[in-house]
C-alpha cells in the first residue's frame, strides 16, 4: 500500500500529524498523498462539542473557506503538520446537500470554491505544489457542475460505488468522468463498515431494509461460492477502469492484512454471473478479472 488519504478534518488535525510521524523518514517518490481543503482549523480551549467520537482528537473548531487564499493557507498548513514539501492529490471536501452543515447553503460554498478553489489548486498545480485536484464528495453534485467549468485530475467518490449501491455511477458519474479523462477514488467501499460486518450503513445506525436485503442475499451466494461478501465487495470496487484505487478505511493493523488477503483471492465468475442473474448487481457492472 503506497496510497495514504487524510485530511484536516480527520481528528481536527491529529490524522495529518499522524501520517507526518509515519512517513517523515520515507522516500517522497515511495508513496501517493492526498489530503483535502474547504476547512480552516483555528485553536480554541473549548473542545468542539460535535467531535464525530474521535478520540483524543487535537483541541481546534474549524471554519468553512473555499476561497483561494483559504485554501492556499489550507494547504500549506497541511504541509507543516506532515512535514513534507508538496502534495499529490487536493481534494476540494465535502461539498455536497449531504453535508449536514451546509444543507442548501452548499451553493453558496460551491460557487466560492468556482471563484477561489478551483482555480487556486489550477495555479498550485502548475507551480508543481501539488500534481492533482478535484473534488472529495458524499454525493456527487459538484463534480457534475464543476465537469463543465473546470478541469479536475481526479475525484473521491465516498459511498457512491459498492456492491450495494452503484447505479448512479455506473449509468452517469463513471461516464461523465471517463469522457474528461478524470478517475476515480472509491471512498468507504464497504459502505461504512457494513459489509465487513458492522451494525451501522453509511456512517448511520439506521440501515435501510432493501440494503439488509441484498446483503444478506449476496453473502449467502458469496458463501455457496466459498468466499465472504467484504472480499467480494472490495474486489467489486477495483473493478472499473475508472477507478485507480480503493481507501476501505481500515481502523486496525488485523483490518488492513485482512483487507490485502481479500485482494489476493480467487473470484469464481459464476459468483458474479449469479449475481447478475439474479440483479443483485447491474448487468454493465465491471467485475474482477
Amino acid at each position: 500500500m503506497r496510497h495514504f488519504d487524510t485530511s484536516p478534518f480527520y481528528g481536527l488535525s491529529l490524522s495529518e500529524r499522524r501520517f507526518g510521524d509515519l512517513l517523515r523518514n520515507k522516500k517522497r517518490e515511495d508513496y501517493v498523498l492526498s489530503s483535502k481543503v474547504g476547512r480552516l482549523l483555528t485553536p480554541s480551549a473549548e473542545p468542539l462539542e460535535n467531535s464525530w467520537h474521535w478520540a483524543d482528537h487535537s483541541p481546534f473548531h474549524y471554519k468553512y473557506d473555499y476561497s483561494a487564499s483559504g485554501t492556499r493557507r489550507s494547504i500549506e498548513d497541511t504541509l507543516h503538520r506532515i512535514g513534507v514539501a508538496s502534495l499529490d492529490i487536493v481534494y476540494i471536501h465535502d461539498l455536497s446537500p449531504q453535508n449536514s452543515d451546509m444543507g442548501d447553503d452548499w451553493l453558496k460554498y460551491f460557487d466560492q470554491a468556482v471563484k477561489g478553489a478551483i482555480p487556486e489548486l489550477t495555479k498550485m498545480r502548475d507551480e508543481g505544489i501539488i500534481k492533482g485536484w478535484g473534488f472529495g464528495v458524499n454525493t456527487p453534485h459538484a463534480i457534475y457542475k464543476a465537469l463543465d467549468m473546470s478541469d479536475p485530475d481526479i475525484c473521491l467518490l465516498a459511498l457512491q460505488y459498492s456492491i450495494l449501491d452503484h447505479k448512479q455511477a455506473l449509468d452517469k458519474t463513471f461516464p461523465m468522468l471517463d469522457k474528461r479523462g478524470v478517475s476515480a477514488v472509491i471512498g468507504a467501499p464497504l459502505n461504512g463498515g457494513f459489509l465487513a460486518g458492522r451494525n451501522r450503513f453509511n456512517y448511520s445506525p439506521k440501515i435501510p431494509g432493501p440494503m439488509q436485503q441484498k446483503f444478506n442475499a449476496i453473502s449467502d451466494i458469496a458463501s455457496k461460492h466459498g468466499i465472504d461478501i467484504k472480499t467480494a465487495a472490495l474486489q467489486f470496487a477495483e473493478a472499473p477502469s475508472t477507478v485507480s484505487s480503493i481507501i476501505p478505511g481500515a481502523r486496525t493493523a488485523e483490518q488492513i492484512k485482512a483487507n490485502v488477503a481479500s485482494m489476493k483471492v480467487t473470484i469464481p465468475s459464476e459468483f458474479w454471473s449469479e449475481l447478475k442473474s439474479k440483479q443483485l448487481i447491474a448487468e454493465n457492472a465491471p467485475i474482477p478479472t
